[in-house]
């Protein structure tokens, strides 16, 4: 009796996980399948680790490689740029209500919509250099989108632009949620603003943030095509600058016909994926436990 109630609720969440495991898991082992195939098609020969070996060999693919790791550089600064606007809304400036909505409102468009505005804005003889030249700062007024040296640079300027928004949604949520009699207590005992934020505030955060460096690391991994798609022209330009292992997955399926070389790649990024998430949960799960002692 005791052991059918134990079943009882892993009972009703079987149908969807059946569901999940039809709509996610057959995909992925077809994709696994795949990149041991020259598939041609729908199918193909069995050549085992071949396609892997075509992939790890190809210059282009350690220079996506390379840009997906810079894209990694920019989670530390979502973060810092998303507490320091989520803890200064917190202090309920006056109008904060509708900077929160201002703030928030990049995130709900489209991501090609925002990539399309930033592109003409950060053109040659667009406004952010004309600003920049009214400013007398012409030596800033750079070919953001054109040069090969910066168009990387500036696809992260938008992506932070962009994600950060999410940060300062979840952080403000997490602070307006906090106990206020630990901060009033810390203000009688004349704790200084950042004393209040480094000891206080920044303690409680500790989950919220964890949450967004997963979600951020997920995006900047495998969620970023349409950025640097947009961005680039749909060629990843100039050149390959601003390739990342999407478009690489891309070229390789829709404009070369290889299945077998974009599974690989798809493949290996899942594993990538899951190696650099997991540790993450892990330490969030020792973080709760140290909390419950």
């Amino acid at each position: 009796m005791f052991r059918s109630q134990r079943l009882t609720p892993y009972l009703f969440v079987l149908p969807l996980v059946v569901l999940l495991c039809f709509v996610f898991g057959y995909p992925i082992v077809r994709i696994v399948e795949f990149s041991f195939k020259m598939v041609r098609g729908i199918d193909g020969p069995w050549i085992g680790f071949r396609n892997y070996e075509l992939v790890l060999n190809q210059p282009l693919f350690w220079e996506s490689v390379s840009h997906n790791l810079i894209l990694l550089l920019a989670i530390p600064v979502m973060v810092a740029v998303s507490l320091l606007i989520s803890i200064v809304l917190y202090e309920r400036i006056r109008g904060w209500k509708l900077y929160r909505v201002v703030l928030f409102l990049p995130y709900i468009l489209a991501i090609p919509i925002v990539a399309i505005v930033l592109k003409k804005m950060f053109q040659f003889s667009g406004p952010v250099n004309e600003v920049l030249r009214w400013m007398s700062l012409d030596f800033l007024a750079l070919d953001w989108i054109g040069s090969s040296d910066v168009a990387l640079w500036t696809v992260v300027l938008v992506v932070i632009w962009r994600e950060s928004a999410l940060g300062t949604i979840l952080f403000l949520a997490r602070l307006l949620s906090l106990d206020e009699s630990l901060l009033e207590a810390a203000t009688l005992e004349g704790a200084t603003w950042w004393q209040k934020v480094r000891y206080v505030i920044l303690p409680q955060m500790k989950g919220v943030i964890e949450f967004y460096v997963v979600v951020s690391v997920i995006t900047m991994l495998a969620a970023v095509f349409a950025y640097v798609y947009m961005i680039g022209g749909g060629r990843g330009g100039p050149g390959t600058s601003t390739w990342v292992l999407e478009l690489y997955i891309f070229n390789a399926l829709i404009r070369t016909s290889l299945p077998g070389i974009a599974s690989a790649v798809s493949v290996m990024l899942l594993v990538v994926s899951i190696l650099l998430i997991f540790p993450l949960f892990a330490a969030r799960r020792h973080a709760r436990e140290e909390e419950m002692v």
